[in-house]
């Protein structure tokens, strides 16, 4: 029997498969591409020839080589940490049925989305004399650091593992332990082998997020202890070393490239495997359970302890507990350290983060649209594959390096834009799209193409089928996506701050500025504002749970 001829695709079909592309790369290369290629160029060329001298001058100084170091340690120090509380936690929230999980499930997923200026405060007020935790002397240290950034990607591997770990098919250990295989052997014969792909892929995102973590090492490292993305920030604001920020950017791009390459691979591997129904693969807790049980509570009182003593610090006042640091925000703080008031800057922020989510999620879903189509072509596919990867890019690079990039580049016609309200929403949104991506394209992917086909066969055109099949189907991730990609904007600090004007500004950069002022007014409000901010977060993340759409384990 022979196989029908596959009906080729209408001049409709086309422009719209070129249209959902090219929107995407113009966006992605006039706004991160241009940008970044700036800022490297200038370290590799020197009146307009290529020079690599400044790569051995700026390894060659002591502070590059120790900042290098501590950045690589820490970052992989964090995922080792994270990887080991990560799988016991992913164990409970998707392998056992208990009242509460999805509270639980929403406690761990939070601190990935708070703003990192506001997870700096809380540790600060956490970890300073006075604090829950100030008997530890640990406020300034390395350890405050690395604390800071476990409580932020633990929730990368607890969600990337779990939503594996959920589907895979529990027939094969327990055939095992009926073969005689105690709970050690099966773990690492049978579990490990099949989860190894998912724990590859999110140790290597957290590796990602730590080494290119800014504003919570900016807020608790100080002068002692930095990474590369705060010592371009350094460089570029402070000592105007352009050069030396540029070979520092190129470093970083490169590792960036091949972090995301790996966790492709990892996540290829992942998906490629057999999933089965989530509800056959819990079971209730037993008693070889109660470590990992153990595990996640730890954690989770762990996770709630700074915010727990954030709220509580900001109820202190010179006259004893009350509202007097919320009522401070209707003003400029102590010598009129702000420009506008707090309530001004949160609705700055407010309105960025709704600009910056339409753009993300009109380029994202559009971007998804065409990744998710299968091509015969292997050169399609491969294509394909590096338009997803030049999206993720974002993810990853500096946002200082970004941010810069905008001064340096958008600065004359026909983009001129230093000076337009829509700079910072664009940068925002360059970082929330690699997530609108990740939470669109999984769903789009898993549609069974024969829907398309038989709404093509019924006589739709292209822009219906699209419309009653993908966009009906995909409608509740979007609502996801936009929550999230809303509450990554709400708390970006990167980027925003080089580009927010001083009239202008948002909450984080408005946190950023009262904890660096003397005064314990100023002090006051940061951390009062630093709550109302993670109010917001909160509240946005408790409606993208009730959709129970998963987001990390996308990555």
């Amino acid at each position: 029997m022979t196989r029908p001829r596959q009906a080729r695709p209408t001049p409709g079909t086309i422009a719209a498969i070129v249209l959902g592309a090219g929107v995407p790369l113009a966006f992605v290369g006039v706004f991160f591409a241009w940008p970044v290629l700036a800022m490297v160029g200038r370290g590799l060329f020197v009146d307009g020839a290529l020079d690599l001298g400044g790569f051995s001058d700026v390894l060659a100084r002591p502070r590059t080589l120790r900042l290098i170091g501590l950045t690589i340690g820490q970052a992989a120090l964090a995922s080792v940490v994270c990887v080991l509380l990560g799988l016991p936690i992913a164990h409970v929230l998707y392998r056992l049925r208990f009242r509460g999980r999805r509270m639980l499930r929403a406690l761990v997923v939070l601190p990935f989305v708070l703003p990192t200026v506001v997870v700096g405060v809380a540790f600060r007020t956490l970890l300073r004399d006075g604090g829950l935790l100030g008997s530890l002397r640990l406020d300034g240290t390395f350890a405050a650091i690395m604390l800071a950034l476990v409580f932020f990607n633990v929730a990368v591997v607890v969600r990337t593992v779990g939503n594996t770990w959920e589907g895979l098919d529990s027939r094969q250990e327990e055939a095992a332990r009926v073969l005689g295989a105690g709970p050690v052997r099966v773990w690492f014969t049978v579990t490990l082998p099949r989860l190894a792909p998912a724990i590859t892929s999110a140790a290597s995102i957290v590796f990602l997020f730590c080494s290119t973590a800014f504003g919570v090492v900016l807020v608790l490292g100080g002068s002692r202890f930095g990474t590369i993305e705060t010592e371009i920030y350094l460089l570029t604001t402070q000592f105007l070393d352009l050069r030396a920020a540029s070979v520092l950017s190129v470093m970083q791009l490169v590792v960036v490239v091949a972090l995301l390459l790996l966790a492709a691979r990892a996540r290829g591997r992942r998906t490629a495997q057999r999933r089965v129904d989530a509800a056959d693969a819990v079971h209730s807790p037993r008693l070889g359970d109660a470590p990992a049980i153990a595990v996640t509570l730890l954690v989770a009182v762990f996770l709630a302890l700074p915010i727990v003593s954030l709220v509580l610090r900001s109820l202190h006042t010179a006259d004893g507990w009350g509202l007097g640091n919320y009522i401070a925000l209707g003003g400029t703080g102590s010598r009129n350290a702000l420009v506008v008031p707090v309530w001004v800057a949160l609705g700055n922020s407010l309105q960025i983060a709704v600009q910056a989510t339409v753009i993300a999620l009109v380029i994202g879903l559009a971007a998804s649209l065409v990744i998710s189509r299968r091509p015969r072509s292997p050169g399609l596919r491969r294509a394909l594959a590096g338009f997803d990867g030049a999206l993720m890019l974002p993810l990853g690079v500096s946002a200082v390096t970004v941010g810069f990039g905008f001064l340096i580049t958008l600065n004359q016609p026909p983009f001129d834009l230093r000076s337009s309200p829509v700079l910072v929403p664009i940068a925002q949104a360059l970082v929330a799209l690699p997530l609108v991506v990740r939470t669109i394209l999984p769903v789009l992917a898993g549609i069974d193409g024969r829907l398309r086909e038989s709404a093509a066969v019924l006589g739709s055109p292209p822009w219906r089928v699209m419309r009653d099949v993908d966009l009906a189907i995909v409608a509740r991730p979007v609502l996801a996506a936009s929550g999230f990609a809303f509450a990554v904007a709400l708390g970006e600090f990167g980027a925003t701050s080089f580009l927010s004007r001083p009239d202008r500004p948002t909450l984080p950069v408005v946190i950023f500025r009262l904890i660096g002022l003397p005064g314990g007014d100023n002090f006051g409000m940061a951390l009062a504002a630093s709550v109302v901010l993670a109010a917001v977060t909160v509240a946005i993340i408790a409606l993208v749970e009730r959709l129970r759409v998963g987001t990390m384990g996308a990555f």
